[in-house]
């Protein structure tokens, strides 16, 4: 099982940097499509990023259209939008069989409203207020991911860590 965190046209390279480093800490696969709003040489991504770029795999798509062909089930992409009455975690994630993907809009404007209507039956909301209009992408992403590998029991993450003095002994 593979899970894979995809962004749809991101402008911000401090929270596409934020999302890698998520991947990195949840061995997830990053997918970037194109257009993307930033160099992926950027200084400001590789910053959010850390040292950590050479941990994540890193997949660039020309357009949306590729992603989709990248896709070997799509009845396991999820969408994340705010355009839905399915919540992120009511979803079942934990086949260990199964590749897992989540597609994230950008920044401004989510994803093409003909794209979320075609697949609907695909599309998972967070909770919030109607205060705002979105939460932050790199926050959203966290959340996700997070929920799939709760659900996948942390399959290869540690779940303890040591101070450095304790692995002395």
């Amino acid at each position: 099982m593979t899970n894979h965190i995809a962004l749809f046209e991101p402008l911000m390279p401090a929270n596409t940097g934020n999302i890698a480093r998520t991947c990195a800490g949840t061995d997830t696969v990053l997918h970037l499509i194109r257009p993307l709003g930033f160099s992926l040489d950027d200084k400001h991504l590789k910053r959010a990023g850390l040292d950590y770029w050479d941990q994540v795999k890193i997949v660039v798509h020309d357009d949306l259209s590729a992603f989709l062909e990248q896709v070997p089930d799509l009845k396991h992409l999820y969408l994340i939008t705010k355009f839905s009455d399915r919540i992120y975690s009511e979803v079942d994630y934990s086949d260990p069989e199964q590749d897992y993907y989540f597609l994230f809009g950008k920044e401004t404007t989510g994803l093409p409203e003909k794209f979320m209507r075609q697949y609907q039956e695909q599309c998972l909301r967070i909770p919030m207020t109607g205060h705002i209009r979105a939460l932050n992408l790199a926050n959203t992403c966290a959340l996700v991911i997070y929920e799939a590998v709760r659900q996948q029991h942390f399959a290869g993450l540690e779940l303890t860590h040591l101070y450095p003095q304790d692995k002395l002994h």
